[in-house]
């Protein structure tokens, strides 16, 4: 395990934060102590806007044996979703082409069940362990009350493994799915960004309420909508 005093804005996508206490966990073990205290936990840094005063709270990264995967068993929620989705298309297995491109670690997008219109985290889910109150507690999904990207965790729990539902496909079906979702990513911007930061009022659609106010393109500082 490893303390230190960090600038957040080194561990966000959109380069903003100030001062924490990081902890980065590799084991169990270090997953108890870290959190013998208040704390946060991060992930990616995607979706996630930090104040330029810090957190108070620990933060909590997960690392070591909580970024090693198996396809076929267990993946540990500190790996990166990028990674993942396109092992799983080298090994054939498919389940994952709908989250092509989410910059996002496998507990975080557990967490919002993050996801695009060709898919979202929920549906690729066989269980997921969780730490919490002191203990591993294994769920099904349909425990964790997964919704439009939400979900309800345990109270401070932390996702530290997943199970996942994948099936085994022809490599060529597999690719031919991606390209199709990396071709509806094409006009998303390439500089510095929060992610899909609004989400989808009932029977709406933020893109379109942004556009139609006028938002798209508004500016204040570095800070744009896109």
């Amino acid at each position: 395990m490893r303390v230190e005093r960090v600038l957040l804005k080194d561990y966000t996508t959109l380069g903003v934060g100030g001062p924490a206490e990081l902890w980065t966990v590799e084991t169990q073990e270090d997953l108890l102590k870290a959190t013998e205290a208040p704390y946060r936990v991060l992930g990616n840094g995607s979706n996630l806007l930090v104040m330029d005063e810090g957190v108070p709270e620990r933060v909590i990264r997960l690392a070591g044996e909580f970024a090693t995967y198996d396809l076929r068993g267990w993946v540990g929620a500190g790996v990166l979703l990028p990674l993942l989705v396109q092992e799983a298309a080298r090994q054939g297995l498919s389940g994952l082409e709908g989250l092509l491109g989410i910059p996002a670690q496998v507990g975080g997008a557990v967490k919002m069940n993050a996801g695009t219109r060709f898919g979202e985290m929920a549906d690729a889910l066989e269980a997921v362990e969780i730490f919490h109150e002191g203990s591993f507690h294994v769920y099904l999904p349909q425990e964790l009350g997964f919704g439009y990207r939400q979900s309800r965790l345990p109270p401070g729990g932390i996702v530290t493994r997943v199970r996942l539902k994948l099936k085994e496909r022809p490599l060529e079906e597999i690719r031919r799915r991606m390209a199709e979702v990396d071709a509806a990513r094409k006009g998303q911007p390439k500089r510095k960004s929060a992610g899909c930061a609004f989400k989808n009022p009932p029977g709406q659609s933020a893109g379109r309420l942004i556009d139609e106010r006028g938002f798209k393109g508004l500016r204040i500082g570095d800070a744009m909508v896109s």
